[in-house]
């Protein structure tokens, strides 16, 4: 497993686990629990996911030390604000059963994130957590934070695959100092990734999936990736990417398959943003 170095001096794993869409408990339990028995150490929930209880437990049940987990949750919108977003805090702490974050981040930057920030900022300070960030930021809002808040994110979470490369964003968050980690980067089993002609004809080389390819090439461009999935094998498969090395001809024949656009989800649409603050997670 190779690491990067957040802009604080925080050491962060070059790929993790996600749970989006593991709502299950159980099943969130025991993906967790063999995602760890595989050797993730970055486990990535969020108060929207609704199964930040079942990781804590998965962590708790696994006995690894704390100090090896990089464990990141996340804040919504419904939360936004100072006052909000210390009490989510707070809650999604004790869901996960831990004294300390190493990641959290603001979910969309939607609401009142500027008060959520702030109280962030505050937590960061009283070393309630290791590294702050945000998530779906694209660089004129990530930009608009960094210009204006006293303690600048260290992480920017947003979709980021060969389909959706986001260049420019990653040389905007280069230029900020933000570490970039990529949702969805297997686009969601779109565009057939997983039997994608340009991946495979690399990946053959390597004795690689186009899976494995497309991981590699993120992670290559310095990226943390956090791959999901319920099954052990997929998951083995996915940890199982450092072992070899894409060339500058790989890397950009597989930049040539960016559409230049999200097929997943487009944050710039005013129903995304009607859509996104309608979801409630909680009374």
């Amino acid at each position: 497993m190779d690491y990067v170095t957040l802009s604080n001096g925080v050491k962060m794993p070059l790929e993790g686990f996600g749970v989006f869409q593991i709502p299950e408990a159980e099943t969130c339990k025991q993906a967790v629990r063999n995602a760890l028995d595989t050797g993730y150490r970055l486990i990535d929930t969020a108060a929207a996911y609704f199964n930040e209880q079942a990781v804590g437990e998965a962590i708790k049940e696994s006995g690894i030390p704390r100090k090896e987990l990089f464990i990141t949750t996340k804040l919504w919108i419904q939360d936004a604000g100072y006052e909000n977003a210390k009490k989510a805090f707070e809650i999604s702490l004790d869901k996960l059963g831990l004294d300390y974050l190493d990641l959290y981040l603001i979910h969309q930057p939607m609401n009142d994130y500027y008060g959520s920030w702030r109280a962030m900022e505050e937590l960061y300070t009283a070393g309630k957590i290791r590294a702050i960030g945000v998530c779906n930021f694209y660089p004129d809002r990530l930009t608009d934070l960094c210009v204006n808040a006293k303690i600048l994110p260290m992480v920017n979470q947003v979709e980021l695959h060969p389909f959706f490369a986001q260049s420019d964003a990653l040389k905007n968050m280069e230029e900020l100092k933000v570490q970039p980690e990529a949702w969805g980067p297997l686009a969601e089993g779109r565009h057939d990734i997983f039997t994608h002609s340009v991946l495979k004809a690399i990946g053959d080389q390597y004795g690689k999936t186009p899976a494995q390819v497309a991981l590699r090439w993120n992670t290559q461009r310095g990226v943390v990736i956090i791959p999901k999935s319920t099954h052990r094998e997929r998951m083995e498969e996915n940890f199982n990417i450092w072992d070899f090395q894409l060339t500058e001809v790989d890397m950009q024949s597989i930049a040539e398959l960016d559409l230049g656009h999200s097929e997943i989800i487009d944050h710039s649409s005013p129903e995304t943003a009607k859509w996104l603050n309608s979801w409630k997670i909680h009374d």
